[in-house]
């Protein structure tokens, strides 16, 4: 590892798609107080045709970057985009990227978090089906969420985050009218939160209709939701070409743009770095 500059790892995701398209023209836009660092190696492949090839060194490339990680190699790490189903058939048993790094790290208190320049979110459930979330939710894992989510924001910059729980139901329930997690699961998790970290402020639970316009209009660095389409839906309407992913709980931080592989305009020159420079900023961003 460099004495004089953090040194920031990155993959090509799967190469049949945008991931090195993106990467080459992120990195000309990046600051030089960092060193750039490519994890694995370029293959010949054909734009837009995904194959067992690239889907296995996509695969190789992940694990060399979680070797690294751990090693203390680089100090964060951008991941180009992957393509899952491809992943699957060579062998990666994970639901995404986000459970990857935490088995290889091996971190058990780890949660997915997605960020952009207005809006920040962190998701109390992740794939599950909508019916299962309200038997998932509980305060106590709002409650340790809700804490990394205080330390991934102090380590990127925010001294005293913001922070606010949303609210499951229309309306926070209405009182229990339709709905009492906001009183039996949520409200407890905010009293928890602001008892265990006085560094920061929690509130809510807030009404989920609202709680992202005062959000993106700078009352709260970020919401916690109960839910993934809560908060992705208002994160990629507001923030789509400038959010990213990053796995918060890690030693350090594993980040990747929050798009996929577009296969179907790799190769083309037209795929927008965005959300990639932002990846590598947020990297950046981590490491002190």
């Amino acid at each position: 590892m460099s004495l004089t500059s953090p040194v920031i790892g990155y993959t090509l995701g799967d190469q049949a798609g945008i991931g090195p398209e993106i990467i080459a023209k992120a990195l000309p836009a990046l600051p030089a107080d960092a060193e750039y660092r490519l994890i694995g190696r370029a293959i010949p492949c054909t734009p837009g045709h995904p194959s067992t090839e690239t889907s296995q060194a996509a695969l190789e490339h992940l694990e060399l970057a979680a070797e690294a990680l751990k090693n203390g190699h680089i100090d964060a790490v951008v991941t180009a985009p992957v393509c899952k189903e491809g992943l699957h058939r060579v062998g990666f048993p994970f639901p995404g990227q986000t459970e990857f790094f935490a088995a290889r790290l091996g971190v058990h208190d780890f949660a997915m978090c997605l960020t952009g320049k207005k809006l920040t979110v962190a998701l109390a459930t992740t794939h599950i089906a909508l019916s299962e979330v309200p038997g998932k939710l509980s305060t106590q894992e709002l409650v340790r969420i809700g804490s990394l989510l205080v330390r991934f924001l102090q380590r990127t910059g925010i001294r005293h985050p913001r922070i606010a729980l949303a609210g499951l139901n229309p309306h926070n329930g209405e009182a229990g009218a339709f709905g009492d997690e906001e009183q039996r699961i949520i409200a407890p998790a905010v009293t928890q939160l602001q008892a265990h970290l006085p560094q920061a402020d929690i509130a809510g639970p807030c009404v989920p209709d609202c709680v992202y316009r005062d959000a993106a209009s700078g009352q709260y660095d970020a919401v916690l939701a109960p839910y993934h389409d809560q908060a992705l839906i208002p994160l990629k309407l507001i923030e789509f070409d400038s959010a990213v992913n990053a796995t918060i709980g890690l030693p350090r931080l594993r980040v990747s743009p929050d798009h996929g592989t577009a296969f179907n305009i790799a190769g083309q020159g037209v795929a927008n770095p965005s959300s990639t420079i932002r990846a590598f900023q947020v990297a950046r961003a981590s490491v002190h």
